[in-house]
């Protein structure tokens, strides 16, 4: 007789619930949040484990590796979806979550989450890194120009890069002789010249690894595709052949137009906008800079510049995006690069 098992996650602690075939509760209890500990329970009291399952969260992703580098048959759920079936219970607990999820596991009624591999998750930290750095110098340059106006001082635009040098030195000659204001000053100052070597730094690691990564530098043949959107395409995506067709990268992206249906009435509104929110942003940015600022003609451009004549910019912007996701998608299935032509725009 098989069995089923449904783990409820917890920081400290799981529930664990173990159901046959027919649906009969067979064990409950309760252990410390350790794998080699689940593991030691749930094969103390089940001998022939068909399928374990356990929700999408914080410790989703380790818990899910260490129990297969044990053997074990575990299936990380995805935990909105499985928050519908749940919440059908009359009590919310941790040991009825874990019923619910055993029941789950019995039935197979849930929609399984990818857990992506180390090497993606490493290459994620790195970008997530960067971005944060970016944000930091953002918000003390921000904050210091609010405060300044306070006093009547204000800063001008400073040089792009990394470096922002223009700003510390435009702060510096604002304050100057005001003892007070180079006191308040000070700390920021230093904070916000640290941040800019170390995202300078991150900055030159990213470039190395789209340079070194024969994929990544496969994907920049797509006109305003970079190395940041090619690596964070790349750890986003993880394994392409999961997706059994290229267009199904859009939807995963969140890229697709929700629909309704029920009886007479039918309707599809804004995009779903599910999935990864940053690769998504980065997307409708390249997308964004291809119909307005690139110059150089291609069959990308100009579906784009047609679709912008018949259905307005925004949502021009937003198919763009989509069809980039398409496109970066059966680069990395076929081996190719991007196709370039001399096609014009038709009057």
């Amino acid at each position: 007789m098989k069995r089923y098992v449904g783990i409820d996650v917890a920081q400290k602690e799981c529930a664990l619930c173990i159901v046959d075939d027919a649906g009969a509760v067979l064990f409950e209890g309760t252990c410390v949040t350790n794998p080699d500990e689940i593991v030691r329970i749930i094969t103390a009291e089940a001998d022939d484990v068909e399928k374990i399952v356990h929700e999408s969260g914080p410790l989703s992703i380790w818990l899910t590796r260490e129990l297969v580098k044990r053997g074990a048959p575990v299936v990380c759920i995805d935990a909105r979806a499985a928050h519908k079936v749940l919440s059908a219970r009359m009590n919310k607990s941790d040991k009825s979550d874990a019923v619910g999820l055993a029941q789950l596991a019995r039935t197979g009624w849930y929609a399984e989450v990818h857990v992506k591999s180390e090497a993606s998750d490493q290459l994620r930290l790195i970008l997530s890194s960067r971005e944060r750095l970016i944000r930091i110098r953002m918000d003390i340059e921000g904050q210091v120009r609010g405060l300044l106006k306070a006093y009547g001082i204000r800063l001008g635009p400073v040089n792009a890069g990394y470096s922002r040098k223009s700003f510390r030195d435009q702060l510096g000659m604002a304050i100057k002789g005001i003892p007070s204001l180079e006191m308040i000053f000070a700390s920021p100052i230093a904070v916000h010249e640290t941040v800019c070597l170390e995202t300078t730094a991150i900055d030159a690691k990213v470039q190395r690894l789209a340079k070194d990564d024969p994929l990544a530098r496969r994907l920049t043949s797509i006109p305003r595709v970079g190395p940041i959107v090619s690596l964070n395409f790349i750890a986003t995506i993880d394994d392409v052949a999961r997706f059994r067709r290229a267009t199904d990268v859009g939807a995963y992206l969140g890229l697709t137009p929700r629909r309704y249906q029920s009886g007479e009435t039918d309707w599809s509104g804004r995009i779903s906008k599910r999935g990864d929110g940053a690769m998504r942003k980065l997307l409708y940015e390249a997308a964004n800079i291809l119909i307005q600022r690139v110059l150089r003609f291609s069959p990308l451009k100009v579906w784009a510049m047609r679709l912008v004549a018949r259905r307005g910019m925004k949502k021009a912007i937003v198919a763009t995006a989509r069809k980039l996701a398409v496109i970066m998608t059966r680069i990395w299935r076929d081996g190719t690069t991007f196709a370039w032509t001399k096609e014009k725009l038709p009057v």
